[in-house]
């Protein structure tokens, strides 16, 4: 019996000399937990000093400024929002445009193509069927009437024929 004593006492002196890592997580989780809620209230209640709205920094800033400094920052703030404003209006106008510009150029997309099928399915006319025109036979038939119908010398009636002139008479 006292090699089983000494077996079991052997056993039982490193398991109850160190602490149980189960035992240990049991009791470091809830504790992380309660700090954390501690902690996430705290931030809650005091949440107004670590952010500060924009609107509260200008109004504290304002309130050192002499009167004059203050219409002038109004001013400013007016018109920087008025730029804003018509920068925005131009952008709208732009997009407008590019809309109107992208629609012109899908329509000539469009008839680039009608017109480059169109070509494909005509024939081109061949060299064989029309004579090649001589440099005499070019001048237009209306050209060559013009050139043959000859201008009357001297004055002209308002019907387009000549005027016979009578005896010139000379005036005292």
């Amino acid at each position: 019996m006292d090699l089983i004593d000494q077996a079991a006492a052997s056993d039982l002196r490193p398991l109850l000399r160190r602490p149980s890592t189960r035992i240990l997580s049991i009791l470091v989780l809830p504790l992380v937990l309660i700090i954390s809620c501690a902690a996430g209230a705290w931030l809650w209640a005091n949440l107004e000093e670590f952010v500060e709205t924009r609107e509260t920094r200008e109004v504290a800033s304002t309130m050192s400024l002499s009167p004059e400094d203050r219409a002038s920052l109004s001013e400013m703030k007016w018109a920087q929002q008025k730029a804003g404003d018509e920068i925005a209006e131009l952008n709208r106008r732009i997009d407008a445009q590019r809309d109107v510009l992208n629609g012109i150029l899908d329509q000539i997309t469009v008839l680039t193509s009608r017109i480059d099928s169109l070509q494909s399915s005509t024939p081109a006319p061949s060299a064989a069927s029309e004579p090649p025109l001589s440099p005499a036979r070019a001048v237009s038939s209306a050209a060559r009437k013009r050139l043959k119908r000859s201008k009357p010398h001297g004055p002209v009636s308002v019907g387009g024929a000549p005027v016979i002139a009578g005896p010139k008479t000379v005036e005292p």
